[in-house]
């Protein structure tokens, strides 16, 4: 019988207290509501990414084949050998096959010339999905005409139109359509070198499969049984690497595109759970005011015989149901954000993403909306437990003793949650831990900025200045000062904002070209050794220089210290990189190294008489990859003849040069009489004669690869801006953050400045020198927060330049334009807006309306 009554016991006082929190939450509706509003938008921004995210991975399995146009295919750099023939028989026969590869093509109507992807397909590709042309009917009919279709933005850009030509090698085509979607082709890779669709057949007779061309042999497949498909690999995959063939499935494909994007995920949703803990610090810095100002209400409940649990677990309520409210408004509408994304990535995904609505992000989002809440209200929040009766009477409220042990543990929770947290976005724990200690860095060089400005203003305070600046300086250390949360807040969204700023001009300053005086723009590829002489005399007519002529032969590797490739990829200890393995390298050989390349061990060797054993250079990264040092002999099949080599030298290089890098450098006195092609580059002044080269040289030499630099750097700065616009909308939620951070600080600091201005105006100030005196205050806080945030990001963004870019760095003048004064104006005008109605009323009038 005395279990029941306990049980009817606890839940009496459950009732009471939630009634208690209730009656004590609606006398502080608008300060809770402030509160609540500090983690909207942190929680909308992670729910956003986060369900935006898992559409994408359910949208990517659920269009995998549509990706690839078949259900898997196998694919190769060079025509199917016997045994790779056979096991495509084996399989049924392809039901389609592609060949494909870049090249240049010219547009007899209008002149021009443009480096396009050749894509010779069979008739009935793709078998999932759709070739999306205008018209309609050319996706049919273009086998038919024997015509082309050419990729739309191309056709845009050319000023081309359906019936017009085009030349690729020593056939002319008729445009039969703009080619608008295909399976297997890259948006990014696509606006350097766009799509060109021609009949499988007539790729022969373009003549431009020669020796170094780089083409790619795709054979595609459609399967009866998925189960089939996910276990072919086990089958028949070792076999067809072995014969530097792969096979390549649609769930392979959709698992790679989904790595892709949720790296970048990854990184948005750091960005989110930044503005998220910005705003559970506003949270903290809001609950402590509010508490203190609750302070007495909790002696007196003390006085009428509550337990100090039962009044701890009032506001501990509260604050759990104002988290809860936050979280499911804070959900709602991240789910609506996530309907911007497909919009704002549009040019950077390759499938059309349908929306719904994701569980898991809901759950989420209301979880961490209470739990959030609840772990940084803690430590304000114990304040309560150690308040005495007895200052229900006190005229003066004294600062309570809080448990040292109960504190570290309330902020040992915070940092345990915050690594949980990003070590579950991450999969990583180190970068979990980077990302904590990154955390604590920027918070922590914030707090000491506020500080030691705080400390300074005392220190050396300016006597000597007049009444209004004195008092705003006065206002930053005063009783219940809002200084060091206002300088976290504003200096956190500065300084993700501004950081992308700095980083987005250092990876546009590894590509510049134009500043370099001898460094190349125009780079031709696949230059045949007998065409070497005549296309440097075409280069020399137009009186451009010629930079760099450079020997290309191609390579795989045959053995690595005795072992062979086939042995290593048997081996599934093997710590060696795949893509050694099955790589097809294009070495060259030269007596010097370049100005992108610095010796880092071994010695170099610019010519040997004996190619017994072969001293040769190879990168830094191979060296890494392969698991090889100096000393460690290699074997490599040089289209049929066996080298023996050693690893001689490693080098450093910079592969961020626009200019011709290898990975693999011979002595001169080796592959002289090798079959080879050659790379020339030379530098065209202006778009005008880079234009009039490539017209000649696509016309006298119509295998020869053209690559425009500049075209390059354009895609580049177009792709760098678009990832940028979407990470800046991220940050955004970071400063709006700090904005609701900002006016919950003012709004719960109102009762301080109600006292100080109705002194101020007692005393004889007029409203128009308390509205100066709040000005400066708020100028000063904008200047040291946006400023400390923009400095901070300099030294960070000057850290990254060096030790992960390994480039120079020159900083944009952005942030401190147009982000250091806009940011200082939007503090200066939210704190007046809140200050006005305290200004403009008469002393006595406020102090009734207020109740002070």
């Amino acid at each position: 019988m005395k279990k029941p009554q306990k049980n009817s016991a606890s839940g009496a006082q459950f009732g009471w207290l939630l009634k208690m929190a209730w009656r004590d939450g609606k006398a502080s509706t608008k300060k809770l509501m402030l509160f609540m509003a500090s983690i909207v938008l942190g929680i909308a921004a992670v729910v956003s990414i986060q369900s935006f995210g898992d559409n994408l991975k359910t949208n990517i399995a659920l269009q995998s084949k549509s990706l690839m146009g078949a259900d898997f295919k196998i694919d190769s750099s060079r025509p199917a050998n016997e045994r790779v023939q056979e096991i495509i028989d084996s399989l049924g026969g392809a039901n389609a096959r592609e060949i494909s590869f870049s090249s240049m093509a010219a547009f007899p109507e209008t002149g021009a010339s443009k480096l396009v992807q050749v894509r010779g397909i069979e008739a009935g590709f793709p078998f999932y999905g759709e070739l999306e042309t205008a018209p309609l009917s050319a996706a049919a009919s273009f086998y038919e005409q024997e015509g082309a279709l050419v990729d739309v933005t191309a056709m845009f850009q050319l000023n081309l139109q359906p019936g017009d030509s085009i030349k690729i090698g020593q056939i002319t085509l008729p445009i039969v359509g703009k080619l608008i979607t295909i399976p297997g082709s890259s948006s990014i890779f696509g606006a350097v070198a766009p799509p060109v669709v021609i009949p499988y057949h007539l790729i022969e007779a373009t003549g431009l499969v020669q020796t170094g061309s780089r083409i790619d042999y795709d054979y595609y497949f459609v399967a009866g049984v998925e189960n089939d498909v996910n276990q072919l690999y086990g089958k028949i995959g070792a076999v067809l690497e072995a014969e530097e063939a792969r096979l390549d499935t649609h769930t392979a494909t959709s698992r790679r595109l989904g790595r892709r994007y949720d790296n970048f995920g990854k990184f948005l949703n750091l960005i989110a759970f930044i503005a998220l803990l910005l705003g559970c610090v506003g949270i903290a810095s809001a609950i402590n005011i509010y508490i203190k100002q609750k302070l007495r209400a909790v002696a007196v409940l003390k006085c009428l015989g509550a337990t100090k649990r039962q009044t701890f677990l009032i506001y501990l309520l509260q604050i759990a149901f104002i988290g809860l409210i936050g979280g499911s408004i804070g959900t709602a509408l991240g789910l609506g954000i996530q309907y911007l994304f497909p919009i704002l990535l549009q040019d950077l995904l390759p499938l059309n993403v349908e929306i719904s609505i994701a569980p898991q992000a809901i759950v989420m989002g209301l979880l961490l909306g209470v739990f959030m809440s609840i772990l940084f209200a803690l430590y304000p929040l114990m304040g309560t437990l150690y308040t005495s009766p007895l200052q229900a009477l006190r005229v003066q409220a004294t600062a309570n003793s809080k448990s040292v042990k109960a504190g570290a543990l309330a902020v040992l929770g915070i940092f345990l949650f915050i690594y949980l947290f990003s070590f579950w976005l991450l999969k990583d724990w180190r970068y979990a831990l980077a990302f904590v200690v990154g955390i604590l860095i920027t918070f922590a060089v914030l707090i000491g900025i506020a500080t030691l400005f705080m400390r300074g203003i005392k220190n050396y305070f300016p006597h000597s200045w007049g009444f209004i600046a004195r008092q705003s300086l006065l206002n930053l250390f005063r009783p219940q000062n809002q200084t060091l949360i206002l300088v976290i807040a504003i200096g956190v969204g500065t300084f993700l904002i501004s950081t992308l700023y700095f980083t987005k001009d250092v990876l546009l300053a590894q590509a510049s070209i134009e500043g370099q005086a001898n460094s190349p723009n125009i780079i031709l590829l696949d230059v045949q050794t007998e065409q070497r002489a005549a296309v440097a005399q075409s280069i020399s007519q137009k009186s451009l220089p010629l930079l760099d002529d450079i020997p290309i032969v191609t390579m795989r590797i045959t053995s690595i210290n005795g072992r062979l490739v086939n042995e290593i990829r048997q081996d599934s200890t093997s710590q060696i990189s795949r893509w050694i393995l099955n790589f097809e390298f294009r070495a060259t050989y030269r007596d010097s190294l370049i100005a992108s390349e610095t010796l880092k061990e071994g010695a170099w060797t610019p010519s040997v008489s004996s190619t017994a054993l072969i001293p040769i250079s190879v990168s830094e990264n191979f060296a890494q990859d392969a698991k090889v040092g100096i000393g460690d002999l290699m074997i490599f099949n040089v289209q049929g003849v066996l080298l023996n080599t050693k690893i001689g030298s490693i080098r450093t290089v910079d592969w961020s040069r626009m200019q011709p890098n290898f990975t693999i450098v011979f002595p001169m006195g080796v592959l002289n009489k090798a079959p080879q092609f050659r790379v020339l580059t030379t530098k065209a002044p202006d778009e005008q004669a880079s234009a009039a080269l490539q017209r000649d040289l696509v016309t006298a030499f119509p295998n020869i690869s053209i690559l425009d630099l500049r075209q390059l750097l354009s895609v580049v700065e177009n792709l760098l801006g678009k990832i940028s616009w979407i990470i800046n909308f991220m940050a955004f939620f970071s400063i709006f953050t700090g904005i609701i951070v900002l006016l919950g600080a003012i709004r719960t600091s109102k009762y301080q400045r109600i006292r100080e201005s109705v002194l101020l105006r007692t005393l004889g100030a007029t409203g128009k020198q308390v509205l100066k005196i709040t000005a400066l205050e708020y100028v000063y806080l904008g200047v040291l927060g946006s400023l400390a945030g923009i400095l901070l990001s300099l030294l960070s963004s000057q850290i990254l330049a060096f030790w992960m870019f390994e480039a120079p760095f020159a900083p944009s003048w952005i942030p401190f334009l147009i982000l250091f004064p806009g940011i200082t104006l939007l503090v200066l005008g939210i704190g007046l807006g809140n200050s006005l109605g305290i200004i403009k009323s008469p002393p006595l009038a406020v102090l009734r309306k207020e109740g002070v």
